[in-house]
């Protein structure tokens, strides 16, 4: 501990421990809205199998293309000769050891079973001095995160032991048993992060146990994202000194309730941060309405029907008006439908709708798209400020008006989509930074569409 608060002193950090949290991050100089606060390579990490149609990652760069497999143990995927270099030498005792399994126990191989295999991998690595252990990377950092075993359900335990028997079979190593495997698993559910690109499309899950010390709020002063397979932190408001650093662990555009089942089911702990103390009252009421509430249809209300305490029914938080889950089924099912025949219409606009779902996070706004200018013009004009989904500085925020912006300028809608994307890059500029690759791309989509708009413009005044 003490190497590692070394290590963060030169940082402006410092761990502090509090009876009601346990482990914090606290600053120890001021932060800007923007401004780096840490950043921390993969301690492990494996790739996810994607979800857009592409079965395989690399497992270098969690790329999708010139994929091709590893020839020995025919689990790991790598894009070129450079990733394969750079994976190798932790692969090469992974590789060993999973080209002894057979056929069907090799498709039982997760990337969650891959990440305790590389974990165990770096431990043993580290304890021959093959890998060096610094202040910020190595295994002492994992042996201190929290498990929650205590708190675990008895059908959780079971798996866990079940996958940890899988991980000792592929491993064979002296030092390790199956109780401390299913320990190290708990872990990995509570600490491990799901690394996504810059539009917040998952890629794969890593491990990074400093980043990990961080606690959640559902009022962040900080954001996480990724460059890379790194994960790094930056300051989304002022951050004076003395204060702990705080990200939101969940989607943050949930009810109260919805944060709290979340937060318990995953991480097993209440969340107290101020948004959530205010459960059951007019705001947190309000709010809950807006975010999760359907529009009640009785005459004159403008109220908003919302789950009631017994889930039985839906009740509006107005005027009373009480209606059954199948009622609101029915509702649901019948939006799901035209929803279905939307997203498989052969019209031009459904080109807009793939355009969309490419973008993470706009799911649930995106879903009640029709093939139609008008549905697309009420999304374009939704603005999320106005419905306090999100505060000023969020990814998720950025994205959306990215994504307006886009679809005004395919729309034509010239200077709407400056209007957008200089939004846009006011958002993410403090939450991504303006060096990735993804922020200079929409750099230069800014500038072209303001070419553009300049240029219509001057057209006009020539008539």
């Amino acid at each position: 501990m003490e190497e590692l608060q070394r290590a963060l002193s030169s940082r402006g950090l410092t761990v502090s421990t509090l009876p009601e949290k346990g482990r914090c991050l606290f600053t120890t100089r001021d932060f800007r809205p923007g401004e780096v606060i840490i950043s921390e390579k993969p301690y492990v990490c494996a790739p996810n199998k994607s979800g857009d149609g592409v079965e395989w990652r690399c497992d270098g760069c969690f790329g999708t293309t010139n994929l091709k497999r590893c020839s020995t143990c025919q689990v790991a995927w790598y894009c070129g000769s450079n990733c394969q270099k750079e994976e190798w030498k932790l692969h090469r005792l992974e590789c060993d050891a999973l080209s002894k399994l057979d056929k069907d126990k090799r498709k039982s191989v997760t990337p969650s079973i891959r990440l305790m295999l590389r974990l165990y991998l770096r431990r043993k690595f580290e304890a021959e001095r093959v890998i060096p252990a610094t202040a910020m990377e190595n295994y002492k950092l994992v042996e201190a995160l929290v498990s929650h075993m205590s708190d675990i359900e008895e059908k959780q335990l079971v798996l866990y032991a079940q996958m940890a028997n899988l991980v000792n079979l592929i491993l064979q190593l002296p030092d390790i048993n199956i109780k401390e495997i299913a320990e190290n698993f708990s872990k990995l559910a509570c600490n491990a992060h799901t690394i996504c690109d810059s539009e917040l499309r998952p890629l794969g899950t890593g491990l990074f146990p400093v980043i990990s010390i961080i606690n959640h709020s559902c009022l962040p002063n900080s954001v996480l994202v990724f460059e890379g397979r790194s994960a790094v932190v930056r300051a989304v408001q002022h951050i004076r000194k003395d204060s702990e650093v705080l990200i939101s662990y969940i989607e943050t555009a949930g009810s109260t309730m919805t944060r709290q089942k979340a937060l318990k089911e995953q991480y097993l702990f209440t969340c107290n941060c101020l948004r959530c103390i205010k459960l059951g009252q007019s705001d947190d009421i309000q709010e809950s309405a807006i975010l999760e509430g359907y529009q009640c249809k009785n005459v004159g209300c403008d109220g908003f029907l919302l789950r009631d305490s017994d889930n039985i029914g839906f009740i509006c938080q107005l005027c009373g008006l009480v209606r059954s889950k199948e009622e609101i089924k029915a509702i649901a099912s019948e939006i799901k439908s035209w929803t279905d025949k939307a997203l498989t219409s052969s019209s031009s606009q459904s080109i807009l709708l793939h355009f969309v779902h490419g973008v993470a996070g706009l799911e649930g706004s995106t879903g009640i798209l029709q093939t139609d200018h008008s549905s697309i013009r009420k999304l374009i004009e939704f603005d999320p400020c106005t419905a306090g989904v999100y505060p000023g500085f969020h990814p998720l925020l950025g994205l959306q008006y990215y994504t307006c912006g886009k679809l005004e300028w395919l729309l034509g809608d010239t200077e709407n989509a400056v209007k957008s994307l200089t939004k846009a890059v006011d958002i993410l500029r403090i939450t991504h930074g303006t060096t990735t690759p993804f922020m200079k791309e929409l750099f230069m989509k800014l500038d072209e569409a303001r070419a553009e708009a300049s240029y219509k413009l001057s057209s006009k005044e020539d008539e």
